[in-house]
């Protein structure tokens, strides 16, 4: 699951994930440069002195980039990553070598970092990974996950042994890690030969949404599998895949496996609902009951997508119209789709070379943060860590969960290694 990526988003792991574009979790990635394109000779600053300086100078400066790269990344959101990267993880301590990369030390995690200088020795790419944490063990990270503001579950199983929990049963509300149903009420479709993975969909204009994911900007008409909508919906959480998928099934064998969730929205109901020219409509939503719900719902298909622009801030809205799942039930519907191979295209925080096979879907929005992973250790033991965060009142610190999530993961796979 991608992190920072400088496109200065995540984008592995919620390469995942994720709903919205504007989260740190987003899915796309936009990367600036392709980093081999980029000529990395310099003579005037090493590679190394050159991510130091962006963490102990007092102000980061414009020449110290390609001017290509701040077409991309304006200088103010730079400084805002740096600056979250500091007051998030920690004091700063140094630069590592870390292979052929780098390794930005704080206190509390370490970021894995890869660079580009050009022949001027300016930055011309630039990618922060996810934070890896120091070792966490479980009972320190269940404090540190109980001490974030607003509502948090955490969930560690072995097999079916609970290893760690905190408001496990709980329902919060997940961001894109809903898609999880999704692919279960098509996987039984599926088994039951309902359906096949070699199905073919059109791409219908009625049914694209916003980002994350790319279908959204495809020629209507285009032919696309049920398998590649799958695979898009889990690995980049395409929305408007994900759309196609609901649509195809309808509501009712999502809503059997999730039956909290009535009516089960698609992504672009909740952005129309969402929409700043819609407020009236939220409040009727957030106010009736099913049956009025639904009625609300036929409302919406003549409305247009809002404007993306509109959901680049990071403060909730609303976050009672969303999908809600208990970290049991995601570790539940994990384990149901956790061998399909379309699941470990996107490995979200985990090492992919600590693990004989992982399996990840994550989701965010404004408030919304979820990280839910599915592990088979090399020596064929089993499990799954699934964190919640909802904050209705401010927005989620990214690096802070994910430097407590990374280093749970990390503790495991330390765990296991020491076992073999």
């Amino acid at each position: 699951m991608p992190l920072y990526c400088i496109c200065l988003l995540w984008t592995t792991l919620l390469t995942t994930n994720l709903l919205f574009p504007q989260l740190a979790l987003a899915e796309i990635k936009h990367d600036i440069l392709p980093l081999a394109q980029v000529q990395s000779v310099s003579k005037s600053i090493s590679p190394k002195q050159a991510i130091a300086r962006l963490f102990t100078s007092e102000q980061i400066q414009t020449e110290w980039f390609a001017s290509e790269f701040l077409t991309q990344i304006p200088i103010e959101r730079i400084r805002q990553v740096v600056n979250s990267l500091k007051s998030q993880l920690g004091n700063y301590v140094e630069v590592e070598n870390n292979g052929q990369d780098y390794l930005v030390v704080f206190s509390q995690a370490s970021v894995p970092t890869k660079i580009v200088l050009n022949n001027k020795g300016q930055i011309a790419g630039l990618l922060f990974q996810p934070p890896q944490a120091k070792v966490i063990d479980l009972k320190a990270a269940i404090a540190g996950f109980q001490a974030l503001p607003g509502n948090v579950s955490f969930l560690v199983q072995e097999g079916t042994a609970v290893k760690a929990a905190l408001n496990t049963q709980t329902p919060l509300a997940v961001g894109s890690a809903f898609k999880l149903a999704v692919l279960k009420a098509l996987q039984s479709e599926i088994n039951s030969g309902k359906r096949m993975w070699q199905d073919v969909v059109q791409l219908e204009p009625s049914q694209k949404s916003l980002p994350s994911g790319m279908l959204q900007t495809w020629p209507d008409g285009a032919y696309l599998t049920v398998q590649t909508l799958a695979a898009l919906m889990i690995s980049l959480s395409d929305n408007t895949a994900t759309d196609i998928l609901i649509n195809l099934l309808g509501r009712e064998p999502i809503e059997v496996i999730s039956p909290r969730n009535r009516p089960f929205l698609t992504t672009r109901e909740l952005f129309i609902l969402k929409g700043s020219r819609n407020r009236k409509l939220l409040k009727r939503y957030q106010t009736s009951n099913e049956a009025q719900r639904r009625t609300i719902l036929k409302e919406l298909i003549k409305k247009p997508l809002p404007d993306v622009r509109e959901f680049e801030g990071t403060n909730p809205v609303a976050l009672d119209v969303e999908w809600f799942f208990t970290a049991e039930e995601l570790c539940g519907l994990m384990k149901e789709v956790a061998d399909l191979p379309l699941m470990s295209i996107n490995p979200g925080v985990a090492n992919p070379n600590d693990w004989r096979r992982v399996a990840f879907k994550g989701g965010s929005e404004p408030g919304v943060l979820n990280l839910t992973t599915w592990l088979e250790a090399k020596n064929g033991k089993n499990y799954c860590v699934a964190a919640t965060w909802n904050n209705s009142n401010a927005p989620v610190e990214e690096s802070k969960f994910m430097a407590l999530y990374s280093g749970v993961i990390t503790n495991l796979a330390s765990k296991v290694e020491a076992r073999d």
